[in-house]
């Protein structure tokens, strides 16, 4: 059955998930915000939303977004997290442990009360995007960034 499968399949999941994402572009960082970021389902109208928000936050160049506090569905959606580990050898120390930490938060903002309305896919598929995201974060921040 298909959910027996789904633990082995994460890396295939998020490749194919990137790649729909990465499709057509946009420029307006409060319509991506509002509209693609929290479009979970799989739509060709959601589909497109979360690529033009995905191109959106990955173009914008000061960043402004990274520090910004998304709604729980931006965690659902991936766009957000894909957004961070596109952007990830170009934030600052400070935006990479801010990134980090939203990211490893993000598990337990999904399984809670900002996850109502999710299905428990979109939660599972959620949790193991923010996972491999505050990981690569967490490389990035070593690589670069001097502790204090």
């Amino acid at each position: 059955m298909v959910f027996a499968r789904r633990p082995s399949l994460p890396t295939p999941f998020l490749l194919v998930a990137v790649v729909a994402l990465v499709g057509c572009g946009g420029t307006d960082i409060i319509g991506a915000q509002s509209s693609g970021l929290t479009c979970v389902d799989d739509t060709l109208d959601c589909i497109s939303r979360r690529q033009r928000a995905l191109r959106t936050l990955v173009e914008d160049q000061d960043r402004a977004w990274v520090k910004a506090h998304p709604p729980p569905g931006a965690y659902a959606s991936g766009v957000r997290l894909f957004a961070l580990k596109s952007k990830k050898k170009e934030l600052t120390c400070d935006e990479l442990a801010h990134a980090h930490n939203e990211a490893e938060k993000a598990p337990g903002v999904l399984r809670g009360p900002g996850g109502a309305g999710l299905t428990l896919a979109q939660v599972s598929r959620g949790v193991i995007l923010a996972s491999e995201v505050a990981q690569e974060l967490a490389a990035e921040m070593k690589r670069r960034c001097k502790r204090s």
